[in-house]
Order: structure tokens, then C-alpha cells, then sequence
């Protein structure tokens, strides 16, 4: 690892990533098999019709916003994978903001390669990229909103949350922690930057001891709700996501505000779907769902969000983490593309993390991958040999929301909480005080 550095890494990550795109149209043009994600010729479709000014939800199951059509316009008139070069290249911006979280945060030299490297070669990573899937993108926007936080740009910051929660809409899950993160302790009228807490703090009891995190957060967001930094966080990144989507209802209509939002709040998805619910939403896919369906379905997101965030939101690069983790597991439709939205956030809690990778660490990996193992084997009986096995998939769904939980409470119970920023601890009441 001696002779390891950034720039090798992402050296020898490009190239990785140039082969794959390469081997990618190979495959493509003498295998019956497709590398290409059926997303991206969704992105190209809808690129095409923008490139002839019209709109591209004229494409059927083009369901995202009109920006990332707009990015792939020269797959028209520069070749067809410019798309994945420019996603990929997003997958290795991901990689250096990383580093540069780390690097702020003043973890060792030998750590931060180890923890970049988790990212970017990371099978899951390194094929979304080059295969076509937009996520990336999303992934370094969440990144360098972490980045601007911590830097204490505010209003960066919020300008960019409101970008992406129009682009993506799940990261609006951040909103909440991000509000508590701008407490006034954190960012003191005497300095232009906040205090970060460096990697060191992991072996100080009082930086790593999170017995008073939820009730301090708790009172804080009530007390200090209305402070400058949080409403003009709000307005800001408020403005930017209806404006964003203000403009684009102007130019493409109510079909824009259907494809791109609407119908990811009420997606129901029958196939390809790892989630428990979906053998539910088979049985009763030709009907509308009930208001006390949909709202049995959100209450176990909501109130894991709500435990996590206060839980841990000042350690906001861990609470992201967990967040993402439990919201996509407990979501109603999970596909393989979402793990890539917790795989960017990964590596900026392993300094932290207790758990080892021969130990508890090895064992995490392993049922997290058997139990995606198993689901897939069914879900191919089921797809592709027409095998009537919903049960058995539906019970490795089971097996799979099992895996998860386990995953994350192993993760959280081996974490070092650190919160990202230095502040004064609270005053100790006299009544604890021992007199002499």
C-alpha cells in the first residue's frame, strides 16, 4: 500500500473504467447478453429528441429530469457512449471527493487510499458508471454538498441540495440532519469556518462519546429552529429545487411534473424489485392501493429516519450513510442501482468503524452478498425459466430486509461516533457537581 497514491489509484481506475465502456460495445454488438443498462438507452432516446427540440418524455419510461437527457445531447453528433464516459468520470469525481472529505477531516494517508479504493473498485461501482446508469452524478453532487458544509459555504451548500433533490428526490432524507447540523455552536460568529474534528478524536472518550448527541440535538433544533443559517438553508435550497422544476413544467407541462416527481412518490414496481413489498404489489397491481396501504408502507421509513437522524446527525457523514441504507431497504421498490446511493457514503465512515474485515467485518459481507445471491437465484427462475416461485422470492425478500437490518446495526454498534464538528460540550449543572 506503501507505493499506493491518488493519483495511481484514479490512474489506474480510469483505465479500468475505459476497458469496461470498450468491452461494453464489444458485448453489445456479438452477445445476445446487453453490458448496456437498459437505463442509458432510455437517456439516449430522450437526449435524441431534445437534440431535435422536443420533449423527452415523448420516450416511454423516461422518468427522470430533463437535465440529465441534456447531458447525454452529444450521444447525437460525438459517438453513442459519451454518456458513459462522462458518468464515469463522474465515478471517479466520486473517488477524489473522498479524498478530499478525508483529507479535511486529517485521516491518515494509508486510510484514505484504503477507503477510496472501497469505492472505486467496488464491482458494483465501477460497472454502474460504464454501463450507462446516471447515479454517479448523484453520488459526487452528495459528496461535495458534504464538502461545503464542513468548509462552512452555506449557501453553496444549499444551492446544490436543491439542485440535486430535483435531479435525484431521494436525497431530501438529508434535509432534516443537515438543519440540525447548523447549530449555532457549530458555527461560531468569531470564525468565517467551522471546527472540524480530525480523525485523532477517535481515541478521545469525550469526542467519540455520543451519550448526549440525541438530547442536545433534540433541544437545539427546537431552540435555535429559526437561526439565520438554517432559514436562509431552507429559502435557498428551497428556491433552487422550484425553480428547477419551475422551468421545466414551463417548458415540457404537467407530463414533466408526472414522469420526473410524481411517479417515483407512488412507484409500484412488480419486477426487479428486492423489496418486501413486492409480492403485494403483484397481487394488486391492476388496482389503485388504499390511503392506510401507502401509509403502512412509509411508516417504518419514517420512524427508522427519524431515530437515526437523531441519533447520530452530527456525525452527518455516518447519519447519511445509515439513513440511505435504511431507507432504501425499507423502501417499496429496490433495485440494484440503489446500493450505489450508501456504496459513495461508505468510505467516509471505515476510519471510524471498530469492526474488522477478517472479523465481524468479513461476516457482514458475506450475508450481505448470500442473501443477494439467493434472491437473485429465484428471481431468475422466476424471469427467465418462467418458474412460478413468487413465495420463494418473496421469502428471500424477507431474507434480504434481514440481511440488511443486520448489516446496519452491526455497522452502527461498531462505529465511533465523531461529530464532523469541534463545539463546546455543555456546562455541567452544580447539582452534579461532588462538594467537598
Amino acid at each position: 500500500m506503501a507505493g499506493l497514491n491518488l493519483r495511481s489509484v484514479l490512474l489506474f481506475s480510469a483505465f479500468l473504467r475505459l476497458f469496461l465502456v470498450l468491452y461494453g460495445e464489444w458485448q453489445d454488438a456479438h452477445m445476445e447478453v446487453r453490458y448496456t443498462d437498459v437505463d442509458y438507452l432510455v437517456f439516449s432516446d430522450a437526449a435524441a429528441l431534445m437534440a431535435k427540440g422536443e420533449s423527452p418524455y415523448r420516450r416511454s419510461t423516461y422518468r427522470y429530469s430533463p437535465f440529465i437527457a441534456f447531458l447525454l445531447i452529444p450521444n447525437s453528433f460525438i459517438h453513442p457512449s459519451w454518456g458513459k464516459f462522462l458518468f464515469s468520470a463522474s465515478d471517479l469525481l466520486v473517488g477524489f471527493l473522498i479524498h478530499k472529505i478525508l483529507k479535511l477531516r486529517r485521516v491518515p494517508e494509508r486510510l484514505i487510499t484504503c477507503s477510496v479504493m472501497v469505492w472505486l473498485f467496488n464491482p458494483f461501482t465501477f460497472t454502474i458508471g460504464t454501463r450507462g446508469n446516471c447515479e454517479p452524478t448523484v453520488c459526487a453532487i452528495v459528496l461535495w454538498i458534504i464538502i461545503c458544509l464542513m468548509k462552512g459555504s452555506l449557501l453553496q451548500a444549499a444551492i446544490w441540495f436543491g439542485f440535486v433533490v430535483h435531479l435525484r428526490i431521494y436525497p431530501i432524507i438529508y434535509a432534516l440532519p443537515i438543519i440540525l447540523v447548523l447549530d449555532p455552536l457549530n458555527f461560531q460568529p468569531c470564525s468565517t469556518t467551522p471546527a472540524l474534528t480530525d480523525w485523532s478524536s477517535i481515541k478521545n472518550p469525550q469526542a467519540a462519546d455520543g451519550s448526549y448527541r440525541g438530547k442536545r440535538s433534540f433541544r437545539a433544533f427546537l431552540i435555535n429552529m429559526l437561526s439565520w443559517r438554517r432559514v436562509m438553508f431552507g429559502l435557498v435550497s428551497g428556491a433552487v429545487f422550484f425553480m428547477s422544476t419551475g422551468f421545466f413544467f414551463h417548458l415540457y407541462g404537467w407530463e414533466f411534473l408526472h414522469e420526473a416527481l410524481l411517479y417515483h412518490l407512488t412507484r409500484t414496481d412488480p419486477r426487479h424489485n428486492f423489496s418486501i413489498y413486492f409480492y403485494h404489489i403483484y397481487l394488486n397491481y391492476e388496482r389503485d392501493f388504499s390511503v392506510s396501504e401507502k401509509l403502512v408502507s412509509f411508516l417504518p421509513q419514517v420512524m427508522v429516519q427519524i431515530a437515526l437522524i437523531f441519533s447520530f446527525a452530527h456525525d452527518f457523514p455516518f447519519c447519511f450513510f445509515v439513513q440511505t441504507v435504511a431507507f432504501v431497504a425499507f423502501n417499496k421498490v429496490i433495485t440494484a442501482q440503489y446500493f450505489v446511493w450508501y456504496f459513495c457514503l461508505l468510505p467516509l465512515i471505515l476510519p471510524w468503524s471498530k469492526m474488522k474485515l477478517k472479523g465481524k467485518g468479513l461476516v457482514c459481507i458475506l450475508v450481505w452478498i448470500g442473501a443477494q445471491t439467493h434472491w437473485l437465484l429465484w428471481g431468475y427462475l422466476l424471469e427467465f425459466k418462467g418458474k412460478n416461485v413468487f413465495i420463494q422470492l418473496w421469502i428471500s425478500s424477507l431474507m434480504f430486509l434481514a440481511a440488511n437490518t443486520f448489516v446496519l446495526t452491526a455497522t452502527i454498534t461498531h462505529q465511533c461516533y465523531s461529530p464532523v464538528f469541534c463545539h463546546p460540550r455543555p456546562p455541567i449543572s452544580n447539582k452534579f457537581v461532588k462538594r467537598e
